[in-house]
């Protein structure tokens, strides 16, 4: 349980924290409208070390289900444990998403005649709409997020540190913060690179629920790409550990 009440903290701070940049840089009146593309991918890559630095220490900091179901077939995490981690992730977001808009409150209000603006401060919606490309988009970049962090930590990433074995991935949460900012520069034009079903389909449940003056529909005719696509592309990259390494 503990390990579970870990993963929710872990995850709601990410999403806050994320949900949050995007809310800064968008909504209006906010001092930080308009920072651009960089400060979110920033924002997002911060957010989520600062969520493996809270969750690292007692769950492993998955803070995604596609990393749990990732690293469950790659068979460096128990199966068992899979369900639970997901639940926790999910709520997690949920709540997250929650805190940012009753933290923007005011800005939202300000911004109520924008829904689309409000909608993509808690999930991602495409710059094209074309769903078997964004489904694409989706699985190629969750797939090197879960290949990247299945290889950070094998042999071949070792190196001494005063004659003692360590590995990229024992630096913590700096590797996978570059990869998360790396994948938001590089492959994140197209969807906004969603890469986690807790950080995109929980707080679009947060948003159809609460009470945003001048609200849009919550995207649900697109929400299964952000779902099932880092699901799959996390399969594809826990497969391809198993063959190459």
């Amino acid at each position: 349980m503990q390990q579970y009440l870990f993963e929710f903290i872990g995850t709601l701070v990410l999403v806050l924290m994320g949900d949050g940049v995007c809310a800064a840089t968008s909504l209006n009146q906010s001092k930080a409208k308009g920072a651009g593309w960089v400060v979110i991918a920033l924002g997002w890559g911060f957010a989520v070390m600062m969520g493996v630095l809270i969750a690292g220490p007692v769950s492993g900091a998955h803070l995604n289900p596609a990393v749990s179901l990732g690293l469950a077939i790659a068979g460096t995490f128990p199966w068992a444990s899979v369900p639970g981690y997901i639940v926790a992730q999910m709520l997690g977001g949920f709540v997250g998403a929650c805190l940012v808009w009753v933290f923007y409150k005011d800005h939202y209000k300000a911004t109520k005649d924008q829904p689309d603006t409000m909608l993509g401060t808690f999930c991602t919606m495409p710059a094209i709409y074309n769903p078997w490309r964004n489904f694409l988009s989706e699985v190629i970049a969750t797939c090197v997020l879960v290949f990247a962090i299945l290889a950070l930590a094998t042999g071949g990433n070792a190196f001494n540190i005063g004659g003692a074995a360590a590995s990229t991935g024992s630096l913590g949460a700096f590797p996978v913060t570059c990869v998360i900012m790396s994948l938001g520069m590089s492959l994140g034009g197209t969807t906004g690179y969603a890469l986690n079903p807790a950080r995109d389909l929980s707080p679009r449940c947060a948003h159809a629920v609460l009470p945003i003056q001048g609200k849009r529909d919550s995207g649900w005719n697109y929400s299964w790409v952000p779902a099932v696509g880092p699901m799959v592309g996390a399969a594809i990259a826990a497969g391809l550990y198993l063959l190459v390494f």
